[in-house]
């Protein structure tokens, strides 16, 4: 193959790879716009909030705002009434970082109590935490509690298992958007391809365990 026609299969390639990105995209946004709610007064009330984890601090070693207003967020859904309890979901892959015990001690101090909280310590990843929502806590209508970049994802795959979710907006302070942007893009277009095509799951399932939310 000469360097011409190497380099024309190269763009060709490079289009097509774009094109692919672009249009998972679109999709992942244009069918979940509907169902994210910035007013909480906008949500319909349902038994169960799905908080996704994240980080309580940055790789610098800073609060992450992220963490403080999913919290502050998922507390506000409680107490306002919309939901009757709080299914916190993230890593737990050591003594030293564990997501879902960071959330409980947060929404605890925000006035949650304990026993309307349910700690799932398999949230690996927004796949995982969400599949595990209908298939192991046997729930089928919830609100997913994140920012708005992530929440088109979120609410994406709660579409393809057939779970009835809105989000709750939470707000969204950050200096580094374009990064984060960035790499939500090339994640939503993951997983669009894991759950078309690959047919990824959950890493981790097991027996169900009902949420006792009356």
């Amino acid at each position: 193959m000469t360097w011409k026609k190497f380099i024309k299969a190269l763009m060709w390639l490079s289009l097509v790879g774009f094109g692919m990105i672009l249009f998972a995209n679109v999709l992942v946004i244009a069918t979940t716009r509907s169902a994210m709610k910035s007013d909480i007064n906008d949500l319909k009330p349902t038994r169960v909030a799905l908080v996704l984890g994240t980080s309580k601090s940055t790789s610098e070693g800073n609060k992450n705002l992220f963490f403080k207003d999913r919290m502050r967020a998922a507390a506000q859904l409680y107490k306002a009434g919309k939901v009757k309890h709080l299914l916190v979901s993230g890593d737990n892959r050591s003594q030293y970082y564990n997501e879902p015990r960071d959330m409980l001690r947060a929404l605890q101090e925000l006035g949650v109590p304990s026993e309307d909280i349910t700690l799932d310590f398999a949230g690996l990843r927004t796949l995982d935490s969400v599949v595990r929502c209908k298939e192991i806590f046997d729930q089928h209508e919830v609100i997913i509690v994140t920012q708005q970049f992530h929440a088109a994802r979120a609410l994406f795959i709660s579409d393809y298992y057939d779970l009835d979710a809105q989000a709750y907006l939470a707000n969204f302070e950050s200096k580094t958007f374009p990064m984060l942007i960035a790499r939500e893009i090339v994640a939503r277009t993951l997983s669009v391809f894991d759950l078309y095509v690959f047919g990824k799951g959950p890493r981790h399932l097991g027996n169900k365990e009902p949420l006792n939310t009356k």
